[in-house]
């Protein structure tokens, strides 16, 4: 019984000849050949990328041209970027009312947490859009407009506090409200 270890037999077998049980196939001169084989895949799929944006250009102009805002860029809109122009504001105003109104079904849905951020993405823009279209409005009508603007904030508040309990009775009677007093402010921008 010493230290070293005892030496292994070798159990495989060493090949000496070569194995055959893969068949050798010939190599295909076509593929390797230097001639194109032309089939007229690539020639509709080189027309309808040229056809492509032609046919989509009509149908996406008008929606580039409408919006020069984003979700996606709030923090480069709302920190580094100079307010909108009053006309611009009361247009997004006007598009917020409009997505509040078809947030029905998600709300229909429970769907708590999109109601929540959408609540909260629009009232970080309608903060700075309510100041902004204040300048399109006469002397006479700033002191209606700011009481209504003073409702749409407090109910927008209230409906996003019971969004977060959440409570559905009380989510839906304060989304009324705030359609409300959202669809009289835009009335008054009108």
């Amino acid at each position: 019984m010493g230290t070293l270890p005892k030496a292994t037999p070798l159990t495989h077998l060493l090949a000496s000849t070569p194995q055959t049980h893969f068949p050798k196939r010939p190599i295909n001169v076509e593929a390797s050949s230097s001639k194109y084989r032309r089939d007229g895949r690539r020639e509709f799929m080189f027309t309808a990328a040229l056809a492509a944006p032609a046919a989509f250009e009509v149908a996406a102009a008008p929606n580039a041209i409408a919006e020069k805002w984003g979700t996606r860029s709030f923090i480069r809109e709302r920190f580094f970027e100079p307010g909108l122009s009053p006309e611009d504001a009361a247009a997004r105003i006007r598009q917020t009312a409009e997505g509040l109104h078809s947030m029905r079904p998600m709300l229909e849905a429970m769907s708590w947490k999109y109601v929540m951020y959408y609540i909260r993405l629009k009232q970080a823009y309608l903060s700075q859009d309510l100041k902004s279209a204040f300048a399109l409005l006469p002397e006479n009508r700033r002191n209606a407009y700011v009481k209504t603007a003073n409702d749409l904030v407090e109910n927008m508040l209230e409906f996003d506090s019971y969004i977060r309990t959440p409570k559905v009775y009380e989510s839906y009677v304060y989304y009324e409200k705030t359609l409300k007093s959202l669809d009289d402010l835009v009335a008054m921008l009108a």
